[in-house]
């Protein structure tokens, strides 16, 4: 009675401390928080198009004036394992005269449209509204995916916002336009086995202005092809996330591998203490 009440004694620690190790495991690995940016304001203007699309760094909040009717672009870079969330502000004039439908759009670096998993994509203020609020939130970007596919793949995605419809003699009333990006790190459950070989970035407007043709020797071909290319404003490669791009082979499924391991491996000294008896040979009498 007194080896068993020991074997079990043992088996109990030995539970405890499992649960204990199991504990400050997961507290260790437990998944990440949203990020909420460095809550700096970034470019005070917005791109027209995809070639001229303003850069925001991760975090970053960019603002614009405008016209209401303008197509209004910025390009922030999303890597691997990261929940976009894409919220936008616009500030209504107030001239207004009727109701406006908003609506913010989010292309990839391959310039595919991906859709929103939740959030008020489409809003219509009504007339007297100082303003209307917007949000997306993107699928989990992932290392690697089939070509057919379509899922967010890491690199530059796009945002645009537009209206979609107002009164014509609204249009081009003064706008102000607010976007910013919250990023959440999901971690190994959206992991993949795969990466790309680089990043799907692409380039955006400095919001620096080079004119176009300006060379008085260079002819009017050359000045209109300048132009046909976004040639009033200068692009510059889109901005890495501030710690770079992920390498791809690691996730945080190699912490959870590695607990599973040890946990097992305590397992089967708890097992093995619990199962192994007194060491006395069955067939001798006690007291012998």
């Amino acid at each position: 009675m007194r080896v068993m009440r020991r074997a079990h004694g043992r088996a109990a620690r030995t539970a405890g401390a499992l649960a204990l190790a199991g504990a400050a495991l997961f507290m260790t690995a437990a998944g990440p928080s949203p990020s909420e940016g460095n809550g700096e304001n970034g470019p005070t203007e917005a791109g027209t198009s995809f070639r001229t699309a303003t850069a925001l760094d991760q975090g970053q909040r960019g603002t614009a004036e405008a016209s209401a009717g303008d197509y209004l672009y910025w390009v922030v870079p999303v890597d691997t394992g990261q929940r976009a969330t894409i919220d936008a502000k616009v500030t209504l004039p107030e001239a207004a005269t009727g109701s406006s439908t908003w609506q913010i759009d989010v292309y990839d670096g391959l310039r595919r449209r991906q859709a929103c998993m939740y959030g008020a994509q489409t809003r219509t203020a009504a007339a007297g509204d100082a303003s209307v609020g917007l949000s997306c939130t993107l699928r989990t970007v992932r290392g690697w995916a089939e070509p057919w596919s379509g899922d967010p793949l890491p690199g530059s995605y796009y945002i645009r916002l537009t209206v979609l419809g107002l009164p014509a003699q609204d249009l081009g009333l003064p706008v102000a336009a607010e976007v910013s990006t919250t990023l959440k790190d999901i971690g190994g459950s959206a992991a993949v086995d795969g990466s790309l070989a680089a990043p799907l970035t692409a380039e955006a407007a400095t919001g620096d202005t080079a004119a176009a043709g300006s060379d008085d020797s260079g002819d009017s071909e050359d000045s209109e092809d300048s132009a046909e290319d976004g040639g009033d404003e200068q692009a510059a490669a889109v901005g890495e996330p501030e710690d770079g791009w992920s390498s791809g082979w690691w996730s945080d499924r190699w912490v959870w591998t590695g607990i599973g391991g040890i946990l097992a491996a305590l397992a089967g000294v708890g097992g093995y203490t619990l199962t192994r008896g007194s060491g006395r040979p069955s067939h001798v009498p006690p007291g012998v």
